[in-house]
């Protein structure tokens, strides 16, 4: 089965629906009428949900379009928005129509107050700021209205730039320090900066970036999953996905109209060759021995797609060093391999005893050569390292990895049972299928433990969720996983427009629901943790179910499978244990405390902007989360090792050894790990104690 861009089999039979066009080139509006006429066809033919586009549609598309252009309501006034009312109720039908009117009036508003909020910022940053007047700010943008006029949108633009002042001046000034006046000017200075940065940021957005959002505001109406890739989206899910690209190997940001090197990617051309330095500017690019071109003021965008390029190709770089020197660099483009987005293991020790711990970001798949590199692929090498290093157990960390390829995660979990059903699937029609794992052979059978948070969605919660039916390995984490129960394939618009050079970019589209081997779906439930580790943030996210338009849950008829039964009893045991010490544990609990600190703050939306009163309110705010330091300050006095096959090269590389370090640092202050080890570490014992009375009463 190909499953090419994650899922399962769509049943879109779109080869039948094109356009053909008598002009290679397009203008702005046709080109979005044809792109929203093949989204409306994929999205109306290919979506799980079947949704009528009718007047309650329409408002709900209405007010996110206006809602995603100005969410802080810093830009449009109320007289705009009773303006754009009248298409309130007329957007589905313009979408029905392919018209744009909506659209082109909205963008055309926007840029203009973008241009107004840039006068006064400008006109702000000129007047004297009075630090002694009793005035406050008000951040809950969700409640305050739309400005009455152009004379308010000053006063919002005010008083966000005197706040952005006033904590720059409250961190630098003491009674010791700087002359005040001195520091309030470099305050002034260093805020007229990042506001410039914003409003440039603001003015490279084109058209086509707008139009995209736009048609997110219809498509996400379906579901929040289904999304619209503009073509430079794609290639940057692509990559995602992948993890891997075709350049030389730096990460780049703009500022001033610069484009900056502020990362060396390791294993990249620029690495190797020690060619580039952080901090180095871009000044032009040229392609080989071609003339270079400037791309100073240039859309970042643009920029890196003159950098990148095929691998084995050349690049020219005019690079002024950091020194202040002027050099013309030749690299090599290759493939590019980000490390952070694939799986890594190391040694923890504990009590003499050894574990092993991998880490997986997300499920990643190379879809143009399955075999080359996979996240199962890599996990089953991890696994083999580790049984090398003579291990006791096993923790696969999940957390914050937010899915990907599906059929990754059927092999994936095949790694840890003999045979059966992974995962159910029910696609458009009721139709229902199950994937197996079909392979016998068991990589890891010893003692198992999986980690996840409320941020591990999708493919995270199908391993999760079977390996918890089977019973096969122990969930901890936070109280529940994400709650994403849905599939999602990608589809390519350009497969239906023929004669134009137009690239229509791709649509994700949800066309199947996932369910666990018992029949009962993730979807806005989550995975349920056997042992809880609380998160300070647990009562302000909620996953899946703080999106907007999520699908129902529901639930199917239970798989044929068959539990794992080798740990039992001794899962049972070790649940039991941990969950009673977790709760009379001070470290958890005062977790839980500043969760629901955390919670309060959220509804502390008036911050003053009189000097004296904001540092008491800071002095506050300090006071009451320094009795969360110990938080912060935990170590959970592990011991984390290289594993022999990777030693000698990792200790023979000073970039590589510096990384691991830093890696094993973070995960010294894991209370997640620390736990996840005290319940290996129990079985453990639990093992080594059966098989001393299981010696001795063969003694007897």
């Amino acid at each position: 089965m190909n499953l090419k861009f994650s899922i399962t089999i769509t049943i879109l039979s779109l080869t039948i629906f094109g356009f053909t066009f008598k002009k290679n080139k397009l203008s702005d509006p046709e080109k979005e009428k044809v792109l929203l006429e093949i989204v409306k066809y994929v999205v109306e033919r290919g979506h799980y949900n079947s949704i009528e586009l009718d007047d309650d549609f329409s408002v709900k598309i209405f007010d996110d379009f206006i809602y995603k252009l100005d969410p802080q309501k810093r830009f449009f006034t109320i007289n705009d928005i009773k303006q754009l009312n009248r298409y309130k109720y007329k957007v589905d039908d313009q979408i029905k129509n392919y018209q744009l009117e909506f659209f082109e009036e909205t963008y055309n508003t926007y840029n203009l107050r973008v241009n107004d909020a840039k006068l006064f910022v400008d006109k702000v940053l000129e007047t004297d700021f009075d630090f002694t007047e009793n005035e406050f700010i008000d951040f809950n943008n969700d409640s305050i209205p739309f400005s009455s006029g152009k004379n308010e949108l000053f006063e919002r633009w005010r008083k966000q730039i005197k706040y952005s002042v006033l904590d720059i001046v409250t961190q630098r000034y003491s009674s010791d320090s700087l002359d005040f006046n001195e520091i309030k000017t470099n305050a002034i200075s260093t805020v007229k900066k990042n506001t410039n940065d914003f409003f440039d940021y603001a003015n490279e957005l084109d058209r086509d970036d707008w139009f995209s959002v736009f048609v997110n505001s219809f498509v996400s109406q379906f579901d929040p999953h289904t999304f619209y890739f503009k073509p430079d989206d794609k290639e940057k899910f692509d990559v995602s996905i992948s993890g891997k690209f075709d350049g030389i190997g730096a990460r780049l940001s703009k500022a001033d109209g610069n484009v900056k090197i502020v990362d060396v990617i390791i294993g990249g051309p620029v690495w190797k060759d020690k060619l580039l330095d952080v901090g180095d500017v871009i000044l032009a690019v040229g392609q080989g021995d071609d003339e270079l071109v400037s791309i100073y003021g240039m859309k970042l965008d643009d920029s890196i797609k003159l950098i990148k390029g095929p691998a084995g190709t050349v690049v020219t770089l005019r690079v002024k060093k950091i020194d202040g020197q002027i050099q013309d660099v030749k690299i090599k483009r290759d493939e590019v391999e980000l490390e952070e987005t694939f799986a890594k293991s190391t040694l923890i020790s504990k009590n003499d005893s050894n574990y092993g711990y991998i880490s997986l970001p997300k499920f990643y798949a190379d879809f143009d050569n399955y075999k080359n590199r996979n996240s199962a692929n890599d996990v089953k090498n991890e696994i083999i390292k580790l049984k090398n290093n003579g291990i006791q157990g096993l923790i696969l960390d999940l957390r914050n990895n937010g899915g990907g390829s599906l059929q990754t995660v059927v092999e994936m979990t095949g790694l840890f049972i003999e045979k059966g059903p992974v995962v159910q699937v029910k696609s458009i029609g009721n139709r229902k299928k199950i994937l197996y794992d079909r392979d016998p052979q068991v990589y890891w059978d010893g003692p198992l433990v999986l980690l996840i948070n409320e941020m591990s969605a999708s493919a995270s919660e199908i391993i999760s969720a079977a390996l918890q039916d089977y019973n096969r390995a122990i969930i901890i984490g936070s109280e529940k996983s994400f709650g994403k129960g849905t599939v999602q394939n990608i589809v390519d618009l350009n497969r239906f427009i023929s004669n134009t050079d137009y690239d229509m970019g791709a649509l994700k589209v949800t066309t199947d629901i996932f369910y666990r081997v018992n029949g009962e779906s993730v979807q806005l439930e989550g995975v349920q943790s056997d042992i809880i580790i609380p998160d300070s943030y647990m009562y302000i996210f909620n996953g899946e179910r703080d999106e907007k338009n999520p699908i129902k849950w529901d639930k199917i008829g239970p798989a044929t499978y068959t539990k794992w039964n080798k740990y039992n009893d001794k899962f049972n045991y070790v649940k039991d244990q941990i969950n009673k010490k977790l709760n009379q544990n001070k470290l958890i609990n005062n977790i839980y405390d500043r969760a629901e600190w955390i919670r309060n703050q959220q509804n502390k939306k008036n911050v003053p902007l009189n000097i004296v009163k904001y540092k008491e309110y800071q002095k506050n705010q300090k006071q009451q989360a320094s009795q969360f330091d110990n938080i912060s300050k935990f170590q959970n006095e592990l011991s984390f090792n290289l594993l022999k096959a990777e030693k000698t090269f990792i200790n023979a590389n000073k970039e590589l050894f510096e990384a691991r370090s830093k890696w094993h640092e973070s995960l010294s202050k894991d209370i997640f790990i620390d736990q996840a080890v005290n319940a290996l570490n129990l079985i453990d014992n639990s093992i080594k104690t059966n098989y001393i009375l299981a010696v001795n009463n063969k003694s007897e």
